[in-house]
Parts: C-alpha cells; structure tokens; sequence
C-alpha cells in the first residue's frame, strides 16, 4: 500500500499533521508528548500512535525514547515527510524577473528549496495588488511582494502573513524620480504624473512625491512608463533604479524628495494566506534566507549565471 492509500486511513488525518509538523523539525529535535499531540490534534492516543508508527514504517522519521527526557529524532527523510504532508508542489508568484535582483531572488528560492527536495515552482506576475489577489484566490500558496505591500495589505485587512524577510535591497536597490524635462528636479503643480496603481509601491511612492502638489495622475502600466516619458506625454513617474542601469536607459533620475517609508519599498517578503499556518511554518524553518540572499547577490554581480 502506498503513502497515499494510507493517509486515507484512520489514521491518515493525524499523519498529515504530524508530518506537516515534523517538516519543521530536525535531528536532535525533542517530540511532544503523545498526550500533548492528542489533545492537539484531538485524536486518541492510539491513532496518534499509529500515525507515528506509520511514518517510522516508511523510514520518514527514525526516533529514540529516552525515558524520562522524552522522544528525539535520530534521523528525518524529509522527501518521504513531504509526501505525507499532503501539500504536494509549492506554489509561488514573484514579479517578471527583468532584473538581476529578481533573477538572482528566484534563483536563490530555487537553490534553497530544491536542496530540501520540496516540489516547488515559481509564476511571473507584475502588479503586487494582481499577485496578493492571485494569492487570495488560492492560485498560489505564496507570493513575493516588498515589505511596503505586504503592510499596505495587511492594514487594509487582507488575511495574509510575512512568512520569510529577505532584507534590505533584496527586491530593489533604490526608487527614484524621472522627468521628461531635465532640467526639473521635483513635481511640482500642474505635472502630469504616470502611476501604475496595479503596483501598491508604484502607486504609495507616487501619491508621497505627489504630497501637497495639484498634479494629473495619468494610469499607466508600469512597462510603458519610461516611453510616455520619453514622447513627453507625462511629465515624471518614480521608478526602479536597478532597470534604469542594467538596461543603460539614458534619462536623468533624482533621489526621492522623502523616506517616509524607510526603505520598506526595497525589501522582499514572502507572504501566505493567515489561515495557511502551516506552510508559514514550514517556509520560515526551511529557507534559509541568507543563502537564498547569497544567490541573489551572486547572481547580481554576474558571479552565478540565473537557474530558475
């Protein structure tokens, strides 16, 4: 009998949410008690039993009673552990990887999860409000947005929890502001400003630039930006710095006139759905952000080719 027909079992239910809690667990790890696990998991002690005995069967974990101090784990087959999780393969949707930085992001998520030997795969979306949405309707177990996004969310009271931080300049090096006339350096009344409202950063940096300014907020997506300025049918937008250089777009750009939001704009986050906990779990003991951030550097400074 497979892993599969077992979980239908009895006991199955019980399996599928020991393993999802073993997934987060290492060699050395303490068990709780099977009295704790029942009362959690309200199941009987028996099937709590059963279910363990079952994962020993199939050699996903090996433990060892040692009296009065507990149970430990002396060995976790996490390929095996995952199959039982029921969770099959990872979902996730991160922004259209036209830089380096979000190259090198994916690469690292791919790096990090594949040396676990969890089944994941990564969707390419623009648009952190298309993304978060996407998430919401259960497409995609994860989505990567910036720090920025992920709070706007959250206070408008979408259901959605940080799983992983990557830190600062993990999703873009800097913001910064571009005019179609040169010789400007700020907005200023009467400016006709492009914003891709899709982008909850695009749009939240815009509306600061635009603090106590009269100005014609003119709805663009955020890939025709940089040609409206440059045919002067806007008169500035905020932008990405990182696609300004690797592209060597020659067009002038300024510093943003304010850090209001304390360079949250710059850095990733994976979030999940609230009620996922789970996965949360698992994401948080299983990516090693800082090898998923060494990746991404290397693949920034052209020292890793992209593998995603």
């Amino acid at each position: 009998m497979n892993i599969q027909a077992h979980i239908l079992q009895k006991n199955g239910l019980v399996a599928i949410k020991l393993a999802r809690e073993l997934m987060t667990l290492k060699t050395g790890d303490r068990l709780s008690t099977i009295e704790e696990y029942s009362q959690k998991y309200s199941a009987a002690r028996g099937t709590v039993q059963a279910a363990l005995k079952l994962l020993g069967q199939y050699k996903a974990i090996a433990l060892e009673p040692r009296g009065h101090l507990g149970t430990f784990i002396t060995g976790v087959d996490y390929e095996v552990l995952w199959e039982f999780t029921g969770l099959g393969t990872i979902m996730g949707v991160m922004p259209l990887p036209y830089s380096r930085r979000y190259e090198g992001l994916a690469t690292g998520l791919y790096q990090v999860l594949g040396s676990r030997r969890i089944p994941f795969s990564l969707a390419y979306m623009r648009g952190a409000e298309t993304r978060l949405s996407a998430l919401k309707s259960g497409r995609y177990d994860l989505a990567i947005v910036s720090r920025l996004a992920a709070a706007a969310a959250i206070e408008r009271g979408q259901e959605i929890d940080i799983a992983i931080e990557f830190g600062r300049y993990t999703y873009v090096n800097q913001h910064v502001i571009l005019f179609s006339d040169t010789a400007k350096r700020e907005i200023e009344d009467g400016m006709a400003v492009g914003v891709d409202r899709t982008s909850i950063d695009h749009h939240l940096l815009t509306l600061s630039q635009c603090a106590g300014k009269r100005v014609n907020l003119v709805d663009l997506a955020y890939n025709q930006i940089i040609s409206k300025l440059q045919a002067r049918e806007i008169d500035a937008a905020v932008w990405n710095i990182d696609e300004i250089l690797e592209r060597q777009i020659d067009i002038p750009y300024y510093s943003l006139r304010s850090d209001e939001f304390a360079d949250c704009d710059t850095e990733a986050v994976a979030v999940v759905n609230r009620q996922n906990d789970g996965l949360r779990n698992l994401l948080s003991a299983f990516v090693d952000k800082e090898e998923v951030v060494t990746c991404q550097q290397q693949v920034v400074r052209g020292e890793r080719i992209p593998n995603y």
